[in-house]
């Protein structure tokens, strides 16, 4: 398998989120973008535990791409 991830989505997943641990796909495999369902097994990616203190929208990276893991920044716009 690549060390590169597979890109998930060439957008965000935005989403209204509780309070909580989530675990972010790092890998792009998961089949619950973009949460990590423990497709990343036989790679080198884990999951990034993200701590959320307040309901909230996030717009979580699609493309694994991003240089502020989990959120989007927009580089999904710059991909080929």
């Amino acid at each position: 398998m690549s060390d590169e991830p597979v890109i998930a989505a060439r957008h965000p997943f935005v989403l209204e989120v509780e309070p909580g641990t989530y675990y972010w796909c790092r890998c792009g495999r998961s089949g619950k973008q973009p949460f990590c369902d423990g497709s990343h097994k036989g790679t080198t990616f884990t999951p990034m535990p993200v701590e959320i203190a307040t309901k909230q929208s996030v717009a979580f990276c699609g493309c694994k791409h991003t240089g502020t893991p989990p959120r989007c920044d927009g580089t999904h716009k710059t991909l080929p």
